[in-house]
């Protein structure tokens, strides 16, 4: 199990559309690929192969978020989704 913190550099935050690309791209590896935003006092978690649940992390430019990657493919993974969602 791998885990990095990433900054959110999308202009305009996880919005619809770069979630749904953020589904895509989980759903191209077979590790298990988690989202947390902790930086509020309630503490997130998503499952990125979510569309739903990636929404619901309400992660807004320069958000912190951790991602969280398990599996056999985690590196890979892993480097994938910090890489997209820091834009």
């Amino acid at each position: 199990m791998k885990e990095r913190e990433v900054v959110i550099g999308h202009r305009l935050g996880l919005h619809a559309r770069a979630a749904a690309k953020l589904v895509q791209l989980s759903t191209s590896f077979q590790s298990n690929i988690v989202l947390f935003r902790s930086d509020s006092s309630n503490p997130v978690e998503a499952d990125a192969r979510s569309i739903l649940s990636v929404l619901l992390l309400s992660a807004a430019f320069g958000s912190k978020v951790s991602v969280r990657a398990d599996g056999v493919d985690e590196d890979q993974a892993l480097e994938s989704i910090c890489e997209y969602l820091a834009g």
